[in-house]
């Protein structure tokens, strides 16, 4: 091989194929997705650029009555290989368009490897929530030519030569050019005149075989009876009997139970409940991997939270918002919520928990929930806010728990938050969002970490019309739920060590060996010094997760394993099904953190969902279980706990999140090391 021949043959394995382009095409920044396809054109254009691509390599040719194989050799790339092998065991000869319908189920595949090659080669950045952006080397445009000669020109400008400035364009060019019009998103990509449209038409129709496909796809796009099944499955609804006589129900464990009847009726089925709309349920893994994927254009959060939305007095928030300005909402808080945020002030959560377990008398036996969550509040709010709000955490939670019952799980009517004692209780969430903003001018967080006040303030000093004034007061106050949610699934990983007494003693022994020599620093809390309590969380994460579920609105008629939902339908997302699915974790009701470690690695199956999934996926998920290891170490490090009794079953408190009851006490029996404060 000769020096020019191996340099052409490490370009060629290094470019970016044609469905990659497509993709980075059709991304829009601003909305962190991709310009929004319809279902089944995307699936052929995708699939048509799998064939561009493959008739590129030499691999297939075309005129316009057939599509011929050329050369059987396998590519080497993962989302070649499949379509050409399939086209290799055909005996007939058809058209292109033929293929492109045939091969369109198999878009899905083809996205996904585009889009890991994108993120694996530092093309795009893959952000919580599934969203998309081109890393920051691309927008430079500092990519060196011998290590991608594709990736530093994005497609985007080579498209605008190629309409705007007569360029003439080659093969690649040409396919192109044809799939993003074949997908109806030029008018939203550039301001086009006749001319251009005139020119993209002439560019699109310049190679036989991009001509071919791009009429294969833009053909097949236009016939209705082609954008769904003709035929669907009838949604099977559950029985009263099967609703009432399941326990796990009953008893407040919603994954269990969704599990029970998913494993009976299916992943999607149908719940007739009195005096409201009836809900589809999702649960089961290929319905999390469609919601995770497809959530975003056929499904609405609005109606899920305006209730919410509406208890604070504001127009809109980031959790009743999707699409663009759900995304918007997330870059500017993710720096906030980020690991590093945290472990840069370890000093301050160490001193914040031991002032508060200082306070803690040997002997004490405490309710789960009365002693994490002012714990877990007392670390929070300094931390997210900037200030101590331990003197009205109680009422504040009390009033946004009544408020998610009324307005999200509708078990109280919307009367019950205007009774005396809420009427009192939102006045205290107003002070403490008041507190809030005094306490975050520019003169007094000088020279301070920012913190999740200062990103929405922020936020809303850059663009007041996107985030109003009047709208800061429920984000503001959502800060406080943090201490809930991160206290409740402590008490769930504390009352499953003491359930496991092995376990206690070995994260005892992880935590001693952690302090041995002062206060750690984030070097030590490394997954090999925290391995039993990193496992011993992600076992009470799945066993008893605290948001199991959500809720959203059919927005676009969308079929989902062969069942179609309608547009207007009340959806129930039952994600942590999966948790309780003997597919995935074989004997689910067996805490077991072995399922964690090589070679079981049971929560790489994508049954493992306790963060959520899709585009409202909690944003400090990687925050929330570092801050939690913390703290259960430290609780083990500086007491040894007992169960005041014990429990055959876990008792849960269901709604408005799955929380540990308060039936559940923990004794503190002895002071193991001393509290420093």
């Amino acid at each position: 091989m000769t020096h020019d021949t191996a340099i052409g043959t490490t370009r060629e394995a290094s470019s970016l194929t044609l469905p990659e382009e497509l993709l980075l095409a059709l991304l829009d920044e601003e909305s962190g997705y991709f310009r929004q396809v319809p279902g089944w054109n995307l699936h052929c254009a995708m699939v048509g650029a799998a064939l561009g691509e493959l008739s590129l390599l030499g691999r297939i040719d075309s005129d316009l009555k057939s599509l011929i194989l050329v050369d059987s050799t396998e590519t080497g790339r993962p989302v070649l290989d499949p379509i050409l092998r399939e086209i290799a065991t055909e005996t007939e000869q058809h058209d292109v368009r033929y293929w492109v319908e045939r091969l369109a189920p198999q878009s899905d595949a083809v996205i996904s490897h585009a889009l890991d090659r994108l993120v694996r080669r530092k093309i795009l950045d893959r952000h919580s929530g599934d969203f998309y952006t081109f890393t920051k080397r691309q927008q430079r445009g500092d990519t060196p030519l011998e290590e991608d000669p594709l990736a530093g020109e994005f497609v985007k400008a080579r498209l605008t030569r190629i309409i705007f400035a007569d360029e003439i364009p080659g093969p690649r060019d040409v396919i192109i050019t044809g799939l993003v019009d074949a997908c109806n998103v030029f008018h939203l990509m550039f301001q086009l005149d006749e001319e251009a449209e005139e020119r993209i038409k002439f560019v699109s129709q310049m190679d036989v075989i991009g001509r071919a496909i791009a009429g294969a796809v833009s053909e097949s796009v236009v016939a209705p009876t082609l954008r769904r099944p003709s035929l669907t499955k009838p949604i099977p609804p559950v029985s009263l009997r099967d609703l009432v006589f399941n326990r796990e129900l009953r008893e407040g464990r919603l994954p269990a139970g969704f599990a029970i009847l998913a494993e009976k009726y299916g992943p999607v089925f149908e719940l007739r409940l009195p005096f409201r709309q009836n809900l589809i349920v999702l649960a089961g893994l290929e319905t999390n991997h469609w919601a995770h994927r497809m959530g975003r254009v056929f499904l609405r959060s609005k109606e899920y939270f305006e209730g919410v939305d509406k208890a604070y007095g504001v127009s809109r928030s980031m959790h009743s918002t999707d699409g663009a300005d759900h995304f918007r909402f997330r870059k500017s808080l993710q720096p906030a919520y980020s690991l590093k945020t945290l472990t840069r002030r370890l000093d301050e959560v160490f001193d914040l928990a031991r002032t508060h377990m200082a306070s803690w008398d040997v002997g004490t036996t405490m309710p789960v929930q009365v002693m994490l969550r002012p714990l877990l509040n007392a670390q929070s709010s300094p931390l997210l806010a900037s200030i101590d709000t331990q003197d009205e955490i109680v009422d504040a939670l009390e009033y946004k728990v009544r408020v998610l019952n009324v307005g999200i799980v509708k078990t109280m009517p919307r009367f019950m938050l205007n009774t005396p004692s809420m009427r009192r209780r939102a006045k205290v969430t107003q002070r403490i969002v008041d507190r809030m903003q005094s306490t975050h001018t520019a003169r007094q967080r000088a020279g301070k970490h920012k913190d999740v006040v200062d990103a929405y303030l922020a936020l809303h000093a850059s663009d007041p019309q996107f985030l109003p004034e009047s709208d800061l007061s429920l984000p503001l106050g959502a800060i406080l739920m943090t201490a809930m949610y991160m206290g409740d699934q402590i008490g769930f990983a504390l009352y499953w060590l003491l359930k496991n007494p092995e376990l206690y003693e070995r994260v005892t022994a992880e935590a001693d060996a952690l302090w041995a020599d002062g206060d750690p620093v984030e070097d030590d809390f490394s997954p090999d010094r925290i391995d039993v309590t990193r496992r011993v969380l992600m076992e009470a994460l799945r066993m008893s997760p605290i948001v199991a579920m959500s809720m959203r609105t059919v927005m676009n008629t969308c079929v989902v394993e062969g069942y179609e939902l309608p547009v207007g339908s009340q959806l129930l997302i039952a994600q942590t099904a999966t948790h309780y699915s003997k597919a995935s974790f074989p004997d689910p009701w067996k805490f077991d953190i072995d399922r964690y470690a090589p070679p079981r690695n049971e929560h790489r199956g994508g049954g493992f969902v306790p963060f959520g999934m899709g585009t409202h996926s909690c944003l400090g998920r990687r925050w929330a279980h570092m801050h939690m290891a913390i703290n259960l170490l430290m609780l083990t490090h500086h007491f040894k706990i007992e169960l005041a009794r014990p429990f055959k079953r876990l008792p849960m408190d269901p709604l408005p999140s799955q929380s540990p009851s308060n039936k559940i006490k923990f004794r503190l029996v002895e002071q193991r090391h001393e509290i420093r404060v």
